[in-house]
């Protein structure tokens, strides 16, 4: 599948379908609906997060297969693949396209605070556990936090 996929900026208007996207990768792991309910707004993509070119698809003959959204000092702050695309090399081509656009911002390290489930993807891009970290979505809850060296 990834051999036809193509990464690039998010347009305007794709706001709610990468929203959509976004939910429906976090679901895909079995969350509970108050869980979900308490991630909704670490899901949304915004209007203005596509206005700042920081949001990035991956997307075959017009479907939407991923997203990622890269903040200004390089951390990775959403990265989402559909469940029909899982383990078929969306993810790694848009770890890597956020990688690049991180160093084009001039980072030198990316911060992710990954899923629990997504920690072995970023294991295998060669991110480093750094330490748990609260989450950014679910009091009290923690999650494993890496680091990825935008100098190599």
């Amino acid at each position: 599948m990834a051999s036809d996929v193509t990464v690039r900026a998010a347009r305007p208007g794709e706001a709610e379908a990468l929203t959509a996207l976004a939910v429906r990768s976090k679901a895909h792991w079995g969350y509970d609906a108050e869980f979900m309910r308490l991630s909704q707004a670490s899901l949304t993509v915004s209007d203005a997060d596509i206005a700042s070119g920081l949001v990035l698809v991956a997307e075959r003959q017009g479907l939407l297969f991923g997203l990622a959204k890269v903040e200004p000092d390089g951390e990775l702050d959403m990265m989402f693949v559909d469940p029909l695309a899982m383990n078929r090399g969306v993810g790694r081509l848009l770890f890597e396209a956020a990688v690049a656009l991180a160093r084009r911002m001039g980072a030198r390290r990316m911060a992710i605070l990954a899923d629990p489930n997504a920690a072995p993807f970023y294991e295998r891009m060669g991110a480093r556990f750094v330490s748990q970290a609260p989450s950014d979505a679910i009091p009290g809850r923690t999650l494993p936090l890496y680091e990825y060296d935008l100098t190599r």
